[in-house]
C-alpha cells in the first residue's frame, strides 16, 4: 500500500514539474519563436484574403464558407496568442526603462489591423451573399446537433438553425476581439507607426511645414526661373 502511495506522489510530482517546464516555456519570450508566429500570422490573413475573393463565384460552396471560418478563428486565436506573448515582453522592458522599440509588435499591428478590415469585408460579403449550410451540418454530428435535439423535445417544435445569421454574430464577436488586441498594442506602439494608419495622417496639416515654405518660395519665384530659361526659338 505504501508502495501505491509512493508511486502515485512520484507521478503527481513528475506530472507537476513537466507541466511547470510547459508552462514556463510557453511565457519565455524568444524572439525567433514570436517572429515565425507573425509570419505565420501573415500568411493567414493572406489566405482567409484570398477566400473571401471566391465569395459569391463557382468555387463558392458550404465546404469553402467552412473552410472560411476556421481559418477566421484560427487567426483570431493566433493573433491573441501572439499579443500575449509580446506585450509582456514590452512591459517588463519598459519597466526597466528600455524603449519599446519591438519590430514584431509593430508587425502584429498592421496586421491586426488589415485583418480587422477584412473581418468587416466577411461580413458584408456574409449579408450580401448568404449560402445555405443546413445539408452541410445535418450529416456532420457534432454538439451543436445534440442541443438542437434537446430543444426540440422541450419545445416539442421542428427547430432550424440560421447558420447565416450565427456566423455574423461570430464574425462580430472576433471583430472585437481583434479591435481589444489593437488597443492593447497600440498602448505599446511607437508614436511614428501609430500615427501612420490614422486618417489625419493624410491630412495636409500633417504636412512638413519646410515642403509648404519650399513650395510657396518656388511659386513665388517661378517667374525668375522663367525669365533665365533659354528662348524657344533656340
Amino acid at each position: 500500500m505504501a508502495g501505491r502511495r509512493s508511486s502515485s506522489i512520484g507521478c503527481k510530482s513528475l506530472i507537476t514539474r513537466r507541466t511547470s517546464v510547459f508552462v514556463s516555456s510557453v511565457n519565455t519570450y524568444d524572439p525567433i519563436k514570436v517572429n515565425l508566429l507573425v509570419l505565420d500570422i501573415n500568411a493567414q490573413i493572406a489566405l482567409f484574403r484570398d477566400l473571401l475573393i471566391s465569395i459569391g463565384q463557382s468555387k463558392d460552396c458550404p465546404e469553402h464558407r467552412e473552410r472560411i471560418r476556421k481559418l477566421r478563428r484560427n487567426c483570431v486565436e493566433a493573433c491573441k496568442t501572439t499579443s500575449q506573448l509580446i506585450l509582456p515582453h514590452i512591459q517588463s522592458a519598459m519597466d526597466e526603462g528600455i524603449p519599446a522599440d519591438n519590430q514584431n509588435l509593430v508587425m502584429l499591428y498592421f496586421m491586426a489591423q488589415l485583418f480587422h478590415r477584412e473581418l468587416r469585408k466577411s461580413h458584408k460579403l456574409v449579408q450580401v451573399v448568404p449560402m445555405d449550410m443546413s445539408g452541410y451540418y445535418d450529416n456532420r454530428a457534432g454538439p451543436s446537433n445534440l442541443g438542437n435535439v434537446i430543444s426540440q423535445i422541450l419545445l416539442c417544435k421542428q427547430i432550424t438553425p440560421d447558420f447565416n445569421h450565427e456566423e455574423l454574430c461570430s464574425i462580430i464577436k472576433d471583430s472585437e476581439e481583434i479591435a481589444n488586441i489593437l488597443k492593447e498594442i497600440g498602448e505599446y506602439m511607437p508614436k511614428q507607426e501609430n500615427n501612420l494608419e490614422k486618417p489625419s495622417a493624410l491630412n495636409e496639416d500633417v504636412s512638413n511645414q519646410w515642403t509648404k515654405k519650399q513650395r510657396n518660395f518656388i511659386y513665388k519665384h517661378m517667374d525668375l526661373f522663367c525669365c533665365a530659361a533659354p528662348p524657344n526659338y533656340l
